[in-house]
């Protein structure tokens, strides 16, 4: 074996055999850090790939269809999120911010399940650290076990003598194998430590729940291949000045990846949030302008959401548009739509949009609520709060039907909301009557502003 210094960047993985400052595989600037590797000289022709068992071709109708088998991790929002609990044998990567509450939930998930043995390694916390924080939670298992390591090959060693039900790790990045020379959190020691816990896990029907850091951009820190290994990535999101988290799938080999969990974050850990609305929604007597309801859907599931608009006269020469929790490119959209379509002008006036709670959609069932809210904040004309929306707006300013339409419906009348504007198209195949609110069905956007507002400019 001979060792060679290469440098590899730290976003992609790419290889150079000196220092540059700009890296020819992704682009990004000062990610190259020397790493020592070791290479085979033995030269032969014979494939070194040996098989520990006889693997021939099979032809796909051979092969028979297994349910997997899951595990009930006690968490409703953590089960909804993975598709309905955790499969064995598989790889669950957590991502979020410090401080977010990552740990918080992989302990909070070990502790409730009582009748399995679960093991939990720490690479960043020492054991009275972990105690602390599961004395805080108020939760006992005396099934938890608790291991302080970060040497890989240690690690696999201790599990085969524990022969745990569930293995978690905190975190990824500050585990490594003797296999490679270079520091732990490196390119190279990822996808290797990866790559050999897969292995593993395969192997021995085992799942794991790895918990792995992020970077300024908000991307899991290490090589891509890293969420490509593993079977599921969830990221843990949320302000650290709101007490409110969501936790949003964005892989999953098992489930779907339009679910989110919410749970609010309290002294005594994570409370699950089994109605959205609750957080989403203004408790507020008064009725304001520049706000809006939409009856949105994420997955399965139907939640009300508040849409905040504010529209002020611009004293830039370029007018402002900001946007939280929405995309912005697309309020930018509906803006000219507005113009365009229905004749309000907003050129020289700044506009700033906000969902409340602290969320993020991508819901296009939104559109009509933000095009709503934008314009009462305009004309400072309040919307009733006991009306709600739900509706895709199109270029040519006419309203789109939307998915799952009689849950949004549903909800809606669940909270006492007396009326929702959504799409004439949405008409076929469903029978209104059933509902006690009162549908109102559009084609346009200017429909809806009539019978809003009373008037159209």
């Amino acid at each position: 074996m001979k060792s060679k210094a290469l440098f590899i960047c730290q976003k992609c993985g790419f290889q150079s055999p000196k220092w540059v400052g700009k890296c020819n595989g992704c682009g990004e600037w000062n990610t190259f850090v020397e790493e020592i590797v070791q290479i085979n000289q033995t030269k032969t022709s014979k494939p070194s790939v040996v098989f520990s068992r006889n693997v021939v071709p099979q032809k796909l109708s051979e092969f028979v269809s297994q349910n997997e088998e899951r595990i009930n991790t006690q968490n409703i929002e953590f089960n909804r999120v993975l598709g309905g609990g955790l499969v064995k044998g598989s790889l669950v990567l957590i991502g979020g911010e410090p401080g977010i509450g990552k740990s918080t939930l992989a302990l909070q998930v070990a502790l409730h399940l009582k009748n399995l043995k679960i093991l939990y390694i720490s690479g960043e916390e020492s054991g009275q650290q972990i105690k602390l924080r599961a004395e805080r939670l108020e939760i006992k298992n005396d099934l938890c076990y608790i291991l302080t390591e970060t040497a890989l090959e240690e690690i696999l060693l201790r599990i085969g003598e524990l022969q745990p039900d569930l293995v978690i790790i905190d975190s990824i990045q500050t585990v490594f194998t003797e296999k490679i020379e270079s520091s732990p959190g490196s390119v190279s020691q990822i996808r290797e430590c990866t790559s050999l816990i897969l292995r593993f896990a395969k192997e021995n029907h085992l799942p794991f729940i790895l918990i792995g850091h992020i970077t300024k951009e908000g991307s899991i820190a290490g090589p891509k291949v890293l969420e490509h290994i593993v079977d599921t990535v969830l990221q843990f999101e949320g302000d650290q000045n709101q007490m409110y988290r969501i936790l949003r799938s964005m892989k999953n080999r098992f489930g779907s990846t339009s679910e989110l969990g919410i749970y609010e974050m309290r002294n005594t850990g994570l409370r699950e949030v089994s109605n959205p609305s609750e957080l989403l929604l203004s408790q507020f007597e008064e009725q304001y302008s520049g706000v809006a309801i939409s009856a949105s859907i994420e997955g399965v599931r139907p939640f009300l959401i508040e849409v905040q608009s504010l529209v002020g006269t611009s004293v830039y020469s370029t007018p402002q548009r900001s946007s939280t929790g929405f995309d912005i490119r697309r309020l930018n959209m509906l803006l000219a739509v507005l113009e365009k379509r229905v004749g309000f002008r907003l050129t020289s006036k700044d506009v700033f949009l906000n969902l409340a709670g602290g969320i993020r959609i991508d819901d296009t069932g939104i559109d009509l609520a933000v095009l709503c809210a934008v314009l009462s904040s305009d004309l400072d004309i309040s919307i009733d709060k006991r009306i709600c929306f739900a509706g895709e707006v199109g270029l040519s300013g006419e309203i789109r039907p939307v998915h799952r339409i009689e849950q949004r419906i549903g909800e809606a009348q669940k909270l006492g909301f007396q009326q929702i504007f959504i799409s004439k198209y949405n008409q076929k195949g469903i029978d209104f009557s059933k509902f006690s609110i009162k549908v109102h069905f559009c084609s346009r956007v200017d429909e809806v502003f009539r019978n809003i507002f009373g008037k159209k400019k």
